[in-house]
């Protein structure tokens, strides 16, 4: 138990210490990017005025093999997406995950479909 409190807390700290740093706007909102155990949510922020441009998430995807590939079909379609309202370019936002495996899939993603970080 200790042990996952652990994970928990320096998983928080991480995610304060990204979010003092990052700040997203109208012209270059915060790609948010939540991971849970099954699925990967991504949605672009504007924190000016707080409210989410467009949001992308893994059970919209079909025909992944794994999860791995679900989050970069998500990042692919959260680009489409930006485009479609004008977005280019994207302030990245982890959410405390480490830059590995699904969260750095969907990043990959999104830069193939167009978005710049």
């Amino acid at each position: 138990m200790a042990v996952k409190d652990a994970k928990r807390v320096s998983k928080n700290r991480r995610r304060a210490r990204i979010r003092r740093k990052i700040f997203g706007t109208a012209g270059r909102p915060r790609l948010s990017v939540y991971r849970s155990n099954v699925h990967t949510y991504a949605q672009l922020i504007d924190d000016l005025k707080g409210h989410t441009l467009v949001a992308a998430n893994s059970r919209e995807v079909e025909g992944t093999e794994n999860r791995t590939q679900a989050a970069r079909k998500v990042g692919e379609l959260i680009a489409q997406r930006a485009t479609d309202v004008g977005v280019e370019a994207v302030v990245f936002d982890r959410g405390g995950n480490m830059y590995h495996g699904r969260v750095a899939a969907l990043a990959e993603g999104a830069r193939a479909g167009g978005l710049e970080f």
